[in-house]
């Protein structure tokens, strides 16, 4: 399978006021992974969009398990679990220094043509990437 690493830095701005990384930003984490998830596999979503192309967020399912704080070193460990012809399925956890899980969530994303708003096929380079690894 096809599994990346993100190292993120907890700043004061994805907190609350007890140093606390608010829920909404764990979804923020996770974004960021999958964009460098794609990009270290030569997948650059700017090239998609001016085909008209975008992955998007169609369910996601997550699991606050332990807060992250300020200052915190997490890293955001991103896996492809499957994948068809126009949807990829993220599995994604958020782990501290010392290992322990602070986050999980599993991701389905779509691919759209944004002309038309639908589901479309998945471009061949990305899935023959996506094929190798499997």
């Amino acid at each position: 399978m096809l599994i990346s690493t993100l190292a993120v830095r907890i700043y004061y701005e994805d907190t609350d006021a007890g140093g606390v990384v608010y829920y909404a930003n764990y979804l923020k984490f996770f974004e960021r992974a999958r964009t460098e998830f794609l990009r270290e596999f030569n997948i650059e979503q700017d090239i998609l969009l001016e085909k008209n192309i975008a992955f998007v967020v169609k369910k996601v399912e997550m699991d606050c398990v332990k807060s992250a704080r300020f200052n915190q070193l997490i890293t955001v460990k991103t896996e492809v679990v499957s994948f068809r012809k126009a949807s990829l399925l993220f599995k994604q956890e958020i782990i501290d220094e010392s290992g322990e899980l602070l986050c999980q969530a599993t991701t389905l994303i779509a691919c759209v043509n944004l002309q038309k708003m639908k589901p479309t096929a998945i471009p061949a380079e990305i899935l023959e990437v996506m094929s190798s690894a499997s």
